[in-house]
């Protein structure tokens, strides 16, 4: 029988965070106390006036199509958003609605890569972005960022990556799976080599608000009027507003390219679901405060895990400044063993620690960073602390 599957499906690799919750969930379910790193989502309800925002239109019927691009009123919305949070005008004709930020990769990457297109992810990068690349013919080239930069890519690392096949740059800060979040300058610098190639960037500021300290995000399209037509800006709801299961992300593009990816989705999935953009309406319009408060319950538990790392032997994590998540440098204790099982990586790590101290975590090879583990402080302060006790005796247990 011939190959019933299309070649492009067949350069996807499953998602490893969702296999870790899904092993961890059916664990709890059979009865065991596991504590979850592993899945990023806000362990918080959506505040309750974006829900009563919701029921407000089912009970008033807005259950109909919208225009494939999303709500023109929601699409106002998102222009004003980005004039009041990143100084950035755009025409709602530049902004798109879409079944979450994913969904808005997806658009971008479909609609500018042609087969062969070279895309390039630092890593640490968000796991999707490679096959989102090779789904979409592109060919993604890694550029590796160093511990000692805080996993940042230097604008040397960036211009050595730019070949004549170069079309896309994928750019996320602050960063999953690392914490990291690029300073204005260190934008600028990278903005200013992307502008002397003429490569398009994909900006993704999903967890632009969950920034911690005195740090401050700044937007990629922000750095000049000739960036901003290189850039399209992908952010959603999901992180900022406990949304995730809601499936709301937008984007913002040069014209040309907005037109296309309305074009693309009016055939692909026409518009996100109508209840959930006006949802996502109230929230974008609605005064931050439930939002502040959620960051500075974050800001605690990152404190705290930070704080409970540096007591650990063999491992430490560099300080993330924004999302929810740490890298814990495991490569440490690579070569020891639990039991008869020899520690040799970030999968056989996580792996004996979910089988021995029933704690999932994400290995680090998914990532692009083998020598990692990324652990997600979106769980609540008890959980979070008995899992890092846990993962502390496993240390200790190895030989």
């Amino acid at each position: 029988m011939t190959n019933r599957l299309a070649k492009r499906i067949q350069t996807i690799s499953p998602s490893l965070t969702l296999a870790i919750s899904a092993k961890a969930k059916a664990m709890k379910a059979a009865g065991e106390n596991v504590v979850n790193f592993g899945v990023g989502e806000p362990d918080f309800n959506t505040p309750e006036h974006i829900v009563n925002a919701a029921i407000d239109a089912l009970q008033k019927g807005r259950t109909k199509y919208t225009p494939s691009a999303g709500l023109k009123e929601l699409r106002r919305a998102v222009c004003d958003k980005f004039l009041y949070d990143n100084g950035l005008e755009y025409e709602s004709s530049q902004i798109i609605i879409s079944n979450g930020a994913k969904h808005s990769i997806f658009n971008v990457c479909f609609a500018v890569l042609d087969e062969g297109d070279e895309v390039i992810i630092p890593a640490p990068y968000w796991l999707t972005y490679p096959e989102v690349v090779k789904a979409c013919g592109g060919v993604p080239v890694i550029v590796k960022a160093s511990k000692k930069t805080g996993f940042k890519i230097t604008p040397e690392q960036l211009k050595a990556a730019i070949t004549p096949k170069t079309k896309l740059f994928i750019f996320n800060s602050p960063n999953n799976p690392t914490g990291a979040v690029y300073s204005e300058e260190e934008v600028r610098a990278l903005a200013a080599v992307c502008e002397e190639a003429g490569i398009l960037v994909l900006s993704d500021e999903i967890y632009e608000k969950l920034v911690y300290g005195n740090v401050k995000p700044f937007s990629m399209a922000a750095c000049s009027e000739k960036m901003k037509e290189l850039t399209i800006t992908v952010n959603g709801v999901s992180k900022t507003y406990a949304m995730t299961g809601w499936r709301i992300g937008y984007l913002a593009a040069p014209r040309d390219i907005a037109k296309a990816i309305d074009s693309f989705q009016s055939h692909a999935t026409s518009n996100a679901n109508s209840i959930a953009q006006y949802a996502a309406l109230t929230a974008l319009s609605s005064p931050d405060a439930a939002v502040e408060e959620m960051v500075a319950r974050f800001a605690r538990r990152r404190l705290a895990m930070i704080e409970r790392i540096s007591e650990m032997q063999g491992v430490y994590c560099i300080i993330p400044e924004g999302a929810f998540y740490a890298m814990l440098v495991v490569s440490g204790v690579y070569g020891k063993k639990f039991g008869d099982t020899l520690i040799n990586g970030s999968v056989s790590f996580a792996d004996c620690l979910l089988n021995a101290a029933k704690v999932a975590v994400v290995p680090g090879i998914s990532f692009g960073a083998d020598e990692c583990v990324r652990l997600s402080y979106s769980l609540s302060m008890k959980d979070m602390l008995d899992g890092l006790d846990r993962i502390d005796a496993f240390i200790r247990s190895l030989n």
